[in-house]
């Protein structure tokens, strides 16, 4: 782990300066793996789990594409977007349109809402940036919290593995891909960034706290290499 982790504020200022490639619906992100085939099958799974949806909230938007492709599905749906940057929740909101989209500046462990406030729920590429057991066990609560009876909470995110060979095994292969993607020095930008501003945790380790938080229906929708997608029913 990196001696000095990134902070906020630093954090926020990589993300004002990357709004263009983080509004590419193509790729979502093209360090991460399977991005475009994620975003459907969140949106999908949301729409299809929760049909009844009004209100979503999108926890680190980022330039709004989960929450266009979720539009998608369910046109009446309004949304509220967090995001560190402003400029990314400016670029987000515009595409959403200002009528069908509130935005909330906040750094997502100092977010309150009323219990039940939310009858969907996304975080993608957003809650590995949690550092602690106990900001883990308190985000996983409020999406409880925050969620109406029959709402859903669905995730992307970077993902450890409890084993340490699985591991090293899984980042060797996401190493070669980056590398396929942008060469050596692509790989060593992303993992510098990785080790600077993110402390991922296991997708079983997550799938227990949303068991322990109080969800029920839980599934994962995909996995391929360090990122998974999952999600479960309040």
């Amino acid at each position: 782990m990196a001696t000095h982790k990134s902070t906020v504020e630093e954090i926020r200022a990589r993300f004002d300066a990357d709004v263009e490639r983080f509004s590419n619906l193509d790729t979502g992100q093209a360090a991460t793996v399977d991005a475009a085939l994620c975003m459907a099958l969140v949106a999908q799974a949301a729409a299809a789990t929760t049909p009844q949806a009004k209100a979503v909230l999108d926890l680190g938007c980022g330039a709004g594409n989960y929450s266009l492709k979720l539009r998608e599905l369910l046109p009446d749906a309004r949304f509220t977007l967090v995001d560190l940057s402003v400029p990314m929740l400016e670029r987000a909101r515009a595409r959403l349109g200002p009528a069908a989209a509130e935005v909330r500046p906040a750094d997502i462990r100092s977010l309150e809402f009323a219990d039940h406030s939310f009858d969907v729920i996304l975080a993608a590429a957003v809650l590995h940036h949690l550092r602690t057991a106990r900001e883990w066990e308190e985000m996983f609560g409020r999406l409880h919290r925050w969620l109406a009876p029959g709402g859903s909470v669905w995730i992307f995110d970077l993902v450890t593995h409890d084993i340490g060979a699985i591991q090293q095994l899984l980042w060797s292969r996401y190493g070669q891909y980056l590398e396929g993607l942008g060469g050596a020095a692509y790989r060593e930008k992303v993992f510098q960034y990785i080790e600077a501003e993110d402390t991922p945790v296991s997708l079983g380790y997550q799938l227990d706290l949303l068991r322990r938080s109080g969800f029920q229906s839980i599934d994962v929708l995909h996995k391929n290499s360090c990122f998974a997608a999952f999600g479960a029913r309040k």
